[in-house]
C-alpha cells in the first residue's frame, strides 16, 4: 500500500498544476468538514466523557514507550505539534508558480498554521474527552494491538454505544483521507525544493531534476526522483519499526532546520541592508525570529533524543548516527568538488529591468 500510494501521489503530481489546485481545494474542504464531523460526533457517541479535570490535568505515559520520567514525557510530546505542521509551507514553494507570490505566499502559510492550529487543537481534545479506558488503548490484545490510540479510541466510543464498528470505520476514512491528501501535499513541496536546488546546480545531475514537462509545465522528474528516494527509504520500515524514526526524525531535522539559517541571518541583518516586502512584520519581526529560532533548535535537539526504553538495538534512535553520515558525506562532498562550482542561488530575474 505504501508503495501504492507513493506511486499515486507521483502520478498526480505529474499533472498540470491545475489538478493539483483543484484536488487541493477538494483537500481543504475534506479536512475541514470531515475534521468537524470528528470532533462533534465523537464526544456525542462516545457513552461516557472525561471530566476537564482529567483533560486538562491529568498525566499519563503510554506504557508501550517504557519512559516513565514526566518531565521527559513532557519534552518528547511537544514534538507532536512539530509532525502536525507537516506541510504548511508547501505554499512557499510554490510561490514562483502563484501570482503576487510576495503577498499571497506568507498569507498562505499564516492561513494554513491559524486552520492547523484550531482544528488540530480541536481533534485532540475530541480524541481525550472521549477515552473510555487509558489502560485498554495500549493493550496489545485489543482490536488494534494497542498499536494505534487514535483508532482505538474511534472504536471503543462506537462499540460502546452501537456494539458495532461501523461509525468508527467511517471516520476514520476521513482520517486515512487526510493521510492522503498530505501524502499529495508534502511529494508536491518536495518535488519544488528538489527543482529549486536542481535550477541552483545544487544536487548531482541537475539538468535532468530541473527539467520542466513541456505540456504540464511541472518539474516531473523532479517528482519522480522524490517518489523513487521515498520507495527506497520506505522499504526497511517493513522489517524495522525503528527505522521509521530515524526517517521521520531526521526529517523534520532537516526540514525545520533549514530555516534556521535564514531567520538567523534576518535576525542579526542591519535593517539598513534589509529591503522589505509587501507584508512585513515590522518591530515585531526581530523578536519572532528569536523565538522561532530557538524554537528550531529545541526541536532538531530533541528529535535526536531516544523515544523508548530501556534502550536496546530495536529501540535505539538512529536519527544521530543518520544525521552525521549526512553531514560528513555533504560536507566531504563541499571540500572535495562542490566548493568549486557552486555559486549559491542562481538569480531567474533582472533586478534592473524586472525582466525573467
Amino acid at each position: 500500500m505504501y508503495i501504492g500510494l507513493t506511486l499515486i501521489w507521483a502520478v498526480l503530481n505529474t499533472f498540470a498544476l491545475e489538478v493539483i489546485a483543484f484536488i487541493d481545494m477538494i483537500s481543504i474542504w475534506w479536512q475541514v468538514i470531515g475534521g468537524m464531523v470528528i470532533v462533534i460526533m465523537l464526544p456525542l457517541v462516545a457513552k461516557t466523557t472525561q471530566s476537564a479535570s482529567y483533560v486538562f490535568t491529568h498525566f499519563e505515559t503510554a506504557p508501550s514507550t517504557g519512559v516513565t520520567s514526566k518531565p521527559y514525557a513532557v519534552i518528547l510530546s511537544i514534538l507532536v505539534s512539530q509532525y502536525s505542521l507537516y506541510g504548511y509551507d508547501a505554499a512557499a514553494h510554490l510561490t514562483e508558480e502563484t501570482k503576487g507570490a510576495d503577498k499571497n505566499g506568507p498569507i498562505a502559510i499564516l492561513s494554513s498554521i491559524g486552520i492547523i492550529t484550531v482544528f488540530g487543537w480541536a481533534y485532540i481534545l475530541a480524541l481525550t474527552f472521549s477515552i473510555q479506558d487509558f489502560a485498554y488503548l495500549y493493550d496489545v490484545t485489543n482490536e488494534t494491538a494497542g498499536a494505534f490510540v487514535p483508532a482505538q479510541i474511534l472504536y471503543d466510543a462506537f462499540h460502546g454505544r452501537y456494539h458495532n464498528s461501523t461509525g468508527a470505520i467511517v471516520l476514520l476514512i476521513i482520517i486515512w483521507g487526510s493521510f492522503f491528501f498530505g501524502g499529495l501535499s508534502i511529494t508536491t513541496s518536495a518535488a519544488r525544493v528538489v527543482y529549486a536546488l536542481s535550477r541552483d546546480k545544487g544536487v548531482p545531475f541537475s539538468s535532468v531534476w530541473r527539467r520542466i514537462h513541456p505540456k504540464h509545465k511541472v518539474p516531473a522528474n523532479a517528482v519522480w526522483l522524490c517518489a523513487a528516494i521515498s520507495i527506497l527509504l520506505g522499504l526497511p520500515i517493513l522489517k524495522v519499526n525503528v527505522v521509521f524514526t530515524a526517517f521521520t526524525s531526521i526529517s523534520t531535522i532537516g526540514w525545520v532546520g533549514g530555516y534556521a539559517v535564514p531567520i538567523f541571518a534576518r535576525m542579526i541583518m542591519d535593517e539598513k541592508n534589509f529591503n522589505p516586502g509587501p507584508f512585513r512584520l515590522g518591530k515585531a519581526s526581530r523578536p519572532i525570529c528569536l523565538v522561532a529560532f530557538l524554537w528550531i533548535c529545541y526541536t532538531c535537539s530533541v528529535f535526536l533524543l531516544p523515544t523508548f526504553y530501556p534502550i536496546k538495538w530495536d529501540t535505539f534512535n538512529y536519527a544521530p548516527i543518520a544525521l552525521g553520515v549526512s553531514f560528513s558525506l555533504i560536507l566531504l562532498w563541499w571540500v572535495l568538488d562542490a566548493r568549486r562550482w557552486f555559486k549559491g542561488p542562481v538569480r531567474n530575474i533582472d533586478a534592473q529591468n524586472d525582466k525573467v
